[in-house]
């Protein structure tokens, strides 16, 4: 087992850029792989093609965020050990987890092809756009293991210090679907772009697998599996999951709501959703990062170390997020018209960037202090905070907002009261349970002498 980067006596700061600037780089990568077909598809196939690949958005963001957030749960444990050392503990947990991945991925896959079209018309999906988008679906669905597979390996290799694997892996992917896509959509039509993305993701999966086979940072023994890993697994991973399907379980929510003002509006929503993908991914990378740090802190009992990570990623993180959230409030009805050709459509993406851009960096604050939750192996209390400031907060006031007359604007302005709520109270849970933290390590430091 190799031990990538030395989060415990190396330089902070070094250490935090390292490793983050390549989570960061491939999380706008992922952006770009995920605008290809909104690109494609909205200006080779119009307005309404692009409304349906909206309506397919949510289950997708919900599929993507279970698989970020269980694997990210792994990374809590695997990081944990690979902090204190403990080659026999992460080589179980790696084997153990990887055959679980597999079969609760494979579940899922077949779990939804056969409950595609009632989740669709739970989602209200518009007569207009639900033909299309249960082809779309139906396609991308048989990719999900693929999916979840490369979810599950970035973040073992996240949990050991190596995060530029996955730059060269997204790249590779992007490409890919950039090149597929417009040939299989003249070939397919709006399934292409489906088929395209399955594709893709596949080959991104085996250039992962042959990488892994040549790098042999950790092995994968049968002998290694162990059936007493499967519980803690499930207590950190569930959470996880929760935790990052909750943003998506809001968006569908919202989406629902977007969908009573009409076809306009729903592409305007979809525009807003790719576009904040630029706000949202460096949050998300940070998040994802200092579960991994602050987990081989906690590991090692050095709550010191943590935080110092905490600290300079705020300072990092909300620097970059200052910058971007004016770069795209400026230029949001600019960036509108590069998806689809539309004046109303345009005119909502920049009213609801202008309601909601200070919320970014209120949202990278939360971001760091529930990844540093998560590391400290409480993601229970991370999920918490999600459920009050998504499910209690901002789900309850869009509708009341929206049901009394306050239109789209109504939904907007309940989107940036809850990141300002979100913010607190993630603010208040990390800083508490660090200082729970310092207060344990120093009586085991004590115990010890």
């Amino acid at each position: 087992m190799n031990f990538e980067m030395d989060f415990i006596s190396g330089d902070t700061k070094k250490c935090l850029l390292a490793v983050s600037l390549p989570m960061v780089a491939a999380m706008f990568l992922n952006m770009a792989y995920n605008l290809v077909d909104s690109l494609w598809i909205g200006n080779l196939m119009g307005e309404t093609a692009y409304a349906a690949l909206t309506g397919s958005t949510p289950l997708i963001l919900i599929l993507n965020s279970i698989a970020m957030g269980a694997t990210n749960g792994i990374s809590i444990l695997l990081s944990q050990a690979v902090g204190a050392r403990d080659q026999d503990k992460a080589e179980s947990i790696v084997t153990t987890s990887l055959i679980v991945s597999i079969l609760f991925s494979l579940g899922v896959t077949v779990l939804l092809e056969i409950l595609l079209k009632p989740i669709l018309t739970a989602l209200k999906t518009p007569a207009e756009t639900y033909g299309m988008a249960y082809d779309y679906l139906s396609i991308y669905l048989l990719g999900y293991l693929s999916v979840y597979l490369y979810c599950y390996f970035t973040a073992v290799l996240r949990s050991f210090g190596n995060t530029m694997f996955q730059v060269a892996a997204m790249l590779i992917c992007t490409v890919l679907n950039a090149v597929l896509d417009p040939l299989f959509i003249q070939w397919m039509g709006f399934r292409g772009a489906a088929a395209a993305t399955l594709l893709s993701q596949s080959l991104c999966l085996v250039f992962m697998l042959f990488y892994l086979w040549k790098k042999k940072l950790f092995a994968v023994r049968l002998f290694a599996f162990r059936r007493s890993w499967i519980v803690p697994l499930f207590a950190k991973g569930i959470p996880s999951a929760f935790q990052q399907s909750i943003p998506a379980i809001s968006t569908s929510f919202l989406t629902s709501l977007v969908s009573g003002y009409g076809i306009s509006a729903i592409a305007a929503y979809g525009i807003t959703g790719k576009l904040e993908t630029i706000l949202f991914y460096p949050a998300m990378a940070l998040n994802m990062v200092l579960t991994a740090v602050v987990g081989q802190c906690v590991g090692a009992k050095r709550s010191d170390r943590a935080k110092d990570y905490i600290r300079a990623a705020l300072l990092y993180g909300g620097v970059l997020l200052a910058v971007l959230s004016v770069l795209v409030v400026l230029s949001a009805r600019r960036l509108s018209g590069l998806f689809i050709d539309s004046e109303e459509a345009a005119e909502i993406v920049r009213t609801y960037f202008l309601i909601i851009g200070a919320g970014y960096i209120l949202n990278t604050v939360t971001n760091c202090f529930l990844g540093a939750v998560n590391g400290m192996g409480k993601p229970m209390k991370s999920l918490f905070c999600m459920v009050f400031y998504y499910l209690i907060v901002r789900m309850p006031l869009a509708w009341a907002l929206s049901g009394a007359g306050c239109g789209l604007n109504g939904i907007w302005c309940a989107v940036l009261i809850s990141h300002i709520a979100a913010a607190a109270v993630a603010c208040f849970v990390g800083r508490r349970e660090l200082k729970g933290k310092e207060r344990r390590d120093e009586k085991d430091i004590t115990a010890a002498k």
